[in-house]
């Protein structure tokens, strides 16, 4: 059988080819569901594979963006991607995939490769103080989403900023510790040195301050150090030492709140490794609502980032500039975290 064509596809689904030319190049806002679904259908049933080359020349654009992320070894990042990706191929786009562990030189070089392969948009997600390592790109039109990232001082001003209120996510999770009645809590994390690491402290010493509680006297344990200072790969291993570290002090705490869910599930295994129990014992709280939080036992308490929405909202912005030919103002997005209180968690021993 040769090649299937466009015009195949649209006697399928019993439309016009420049309809089906409509789906596959991103302008079907307009289309009627029922259209769009047959198109799709004759699409799989046929098995027809746009011609992206052409496709490029035609339209004058690649319809593949970048996606920059620390690492998918954190499940958080692999759904991401998985929303994005979901998004994107609605809309006629691909994805590409990189795994930056927050090294700004390694970051830059696949964004380098990706506009060498004439990928022109790319969202971030190392959520770094400073973008000093892609400017020369973006100031030759490379459009930019930075994710998980508040705007800060200095950067471009076409740059879009989506997160999370990482402040606020940690401020419920402290509070939520601090009204169960713990005194003595931890802050577990790698390096503080993105911004929204510094956003999750900033909350959780803000929850301790409307408690009462001199976040002087809290805890604080190892940040990570050497190539995985940020412990985006071995989050799980770094939650584990700062657990047996923090139960050998004369003084533990009896509630921790980690960085994200895999650090979480880390440290409710150094705590059982310890001899003691989770909630019962010693209360953890994640930040993320990775599908692993759910599934451990004793469930975890966690902030859930609205994932899906977020994804969209980086894709539909991201989309809009590339196909915008004018100059793009920036935008920053800042969505609501939720608390999820789950079974690792309780009032302290009295």
């Amino acid at each position: 059988m040769g090649e299937v064509t466009i015009q195949q596809v649209a006697t399928a689904a019993g439309v016009s080819p420049s309809t089906v030319s409509n789906l596959l190049n991103g302008r079907s806002h307009r289309m009627l569901p029922e259209t769009r679904q047959r198109i799709e259908t004759a699409i799989d049933k046929l098995g027809y594979r746009p011609n992206r080359a052409a496709r490029q020349l035609r339209t004058g654009r690649n319809q593949t963006i970048g996606l920059v992320v620390p690492s998918v070894g954190n499940p958080f990042w692999g759904a991401l991607a998985r929303h994005l990706e979901s998004a994107a191929l609605a809309e006629g786009y691909h994805v590409l995939l990189c795994n930056s562990e927050r090294d700004p030189r390694r970051e830059r070089d696949y964004i380098d490769e990706l506009w060498a392969d004439g990928v022109h948009g790319v969202v971030l997600c190392s959520s770094l103080p400073s973008l000093e390592h892609v400017m020369p790109l973006v100031e030759r039109g490379l459009q930019l989403v930075a994710f998980d990232r508040t705007a800060q001082a200095g950067d471009p001003a076409s740059l879009v900023s989506i997160s999370v209120d990482n402040a606020v996510g940690s401020e419920l999770a402290t509070r939520h510790l601090t009204e169960l009645g713990h005194e003595r809590l931890a802050f577990v994390s790698g390096a503080l040195a993105s911004v929204n690491r510094k956003e999750r402290h900033r909350g959780f010493v803000a929850a301790l301050e409307r408690a009462g509680i001199d976040p002087a006297t809290a805890m604080l344990a190892p940040s990570g150090s050497g190539a995985d200072a940020f412990g985006d790969v071995e989050a799980s291993e770094l939650g584990r030492a700062a657990a047996a570290e923090l139960l050998a002090r004369d003084e533990p705490p009896t509630a921790i709140v980690a960085i994200n869910d895999m650090c979480a599930l880390g440290i409710c295994r150094g705590i059982r490794e310890g001899g003691l129990e989770v909630a019962k014992d010693v209360s953890v709280v994640g930040f993320d609502d990775i599908v692993l939080a759910e599934l451990y036992a004793p469930t975890l308490t966690t902030v859930r980032q609205p994932m899906r929405d977020m994804a969209a909202s980086a894709f539909s912005l991201l989309r809009a500039r590339l196909e915008d030919s004018g100059p793009s103002q920036g935008q920053s997005l800042l969505f609501r975290p939720e608390l999820i209180v789950r079974e690792s968690t309780a009032p302290p021993l009295s």
